[in-house]
């Protein structure tokens, strides 16, 4: 108890007493702030990546259907009619004679 005080000293006492709670709770208190906007940040980063994998799928799904439209809108019988065209005067032999040349070069 203090001693000599225009105050009752149970008063004092309850007060001092009340401010070293405070001071000696204050660490833990900012600890315990510190670690929730740590895991706060941490949550908010791993929502990102999510999102940036989510996007990213999104695209690649976008790019592999356009190169299989792309591959499907090219026109193949063209290209047999003008294979044939090339070729088709050639006897068995001379086709054979030029394709192995051009595996050749």
């Amino acid at each position: 108890m203090a001693n000599h005080t225009p105050v009752n000293g149970q008063i004092t006492d309850a007060v001092t007493q009340a401010n070293v709670k405070v001071l000696g709770d204050a660490p833990a208190q900012a600890l315990g702030t510190l670690y929730q906007v740590m895991s706060q940040s941490v949550g908010l980063s791993m929502q990102n990546a999510v999102n940036l994998q989510q996007s990213r799928n999104t695209i690649n799904t976008a790019v592999t259907t356009q190169g299989v439209n792309l591959i499907y809108s090219m026109d193949v019988a063209s290209d047999a009619v003008g294979t044939s065209d090339i070729f088709g005067s050639l006897s068995m032999t001379d086709l054979i004679t030029v394709l192995a040349s051009l595996k050749k070069s």
